[in-house]
């Protein structure tokens, strides 16, 4: 007696650990716990693909019970009945809305339950009808919409066929007839008064032709970047000071956005003072020793008297560890007759021209 004890309570303990389990996984699988329940038996009108004994019941998308018994109604071929059991506090109403959802990466099927409007429970629900096509998942909706497209095309072909026989024609009759239409459209112009815009006019800035002789050799590598400026200065438009417009100088810009504009003039100075030891672009080489880093401060017609053309450079010489080897600022003013793109342009070409002069004797001595 004293040997077969222990094996009697080992396999006591043994049965109550599976009962437990069993226990556990009916109560996870059970949300709605072991209190009372409520059956409900829903109609389906057409096929519930996947819906097996056991699936899920979810009320506004909370699991509230589960799917006890499914079969084909007997009186209707189209019609699958099911019995559903969700917990007494679900708020089903005669109104509930029923249908069919599918879950998770494989699709799982679950009887979605919707709330309706009603508040008060006004009676017993026995049964709940699913809405039409609530069965029905997104692959059986794709290939109902396909072949309703399907089938409208094949009774529509005729029409389609001319229709697209009629484009054909209108459109090679465009064709042969571009000349005539380009000038009924300019005779509607006239006639209309329309106008078309003028052409835009470019100007340049000119570089310094004749820095004068070559002095002391620069035998660094350097360059000059990009100017920075502020955003109005970031334009090809002739700027005023102060702001108003002028005949003529709305078609008229500069070859190219005045920072960049200022930069390849610079360089070009540079390359006319000594094309062996010119400066480049920081986009051409990769580390430099030196950089000479512009700021464009002024670049625009002052009017307050008599026109002039204003440019205000800011200029500093950077090694290669950002120190500051040498700094200086620039200004210079060229004075014009009539206020005219022309002439401004060439106002500004020579007012550069002189800075162009300054910042080379400058700057070759400080490299």
């Amino acid at each position: 007696m004293e040997t077969r004890a222990p094996f009697v309570v080992v396999g006591a303990f043994v049965l109550a650990a599976i009962a437990a389990v069993f226990g556990f996984v009916y109560w996870l699988h059970n949300t709605s716990g072991l209190g009372p329940r409520a059956s409900y038996h829903v109609q389906f009108e057409g096929s519930v693909p996947g819906l097996l004994v056991g699936a899920a019941v979810l009320f506004n998308g909370i699991r509230v019970g589960e799917v006890t018994e499914l079969g084909l109604a007997p009186d209707n071929p189209r019609r699958v009945n099911a019995t559903i059991l969700v917990a007494s506090t679900t708020p089903v109403r005669p109104d509930t809305k029923v249908g069919l959802e599918f879950q998770g990466l494989t699709g799982v099927p679950v009887i979605a339950l919707e709330g309706g409007t009603l508040v008060a429970n006004t009676g017993a629900v026995a049964t709940l009808v699913a809405e039409p096509g609530a069965g029905q998942g997104m692959t059986q909706a794709a290939r109902d919409a396909l072949r309703k497209v399907d089938s409208v095309l094949t009774e529509n072909a005729g029409v389609l066929k001319d229709t697209i026989a009629n484009f054909k024609v209108f459109s090679e009759g465009l064709a042969r007839n571009t000349g005539k239409l380009d000038g009924i459209v300019s005779g509607l112009e006239r006639m209309t008064g329309a106008t078309t815009p003028p052409p835009k006019i470019t100007y340049d800035l000119s570089a310094l032709q004749n820095p004068g002789p070559v002095g002391k050799a620069i035998n660094v590598q350097w360059a000059i970047p990009e100017p920075t400026a502020v955003a109005m200065l970031e334009t090809q438009r002739f700027l005023f000071s102060p702001a108003q417009d002028y005949p003529g100088f709305s078609e008229a810009m500069w070859a190219d956005a005045l920072p960049k504009l200022i930069q390849a003039r610079l360089i070009e100075s540079f390359e006319n003072y000594d094309i062996a030891h010119a400066p480049l672009r920081v986009a051409d080489i990769g580390q430099t020793d030196f950089q000479v880093l512009i700021d464009v401060r002024r670049f625009r017609i002052a009017v307050d008297s008599r026109p002039a053309a204003e440019i205000g450079l800011s200029a500093r010489i950077v090694d290669k560890n950002g120190k500051v080897v040498a700094s200086r600022l620039f200004d210079e003013s060229e004075s014009f007759e009539k206020v005219a793109p022309a002439e401004a342009a060439a106002a500004f070409s020579n007012a550069f021209g002189r800075i162009a002069k300054d910042m080379i004797a400058w700057a070759v001595p400080a490299l």
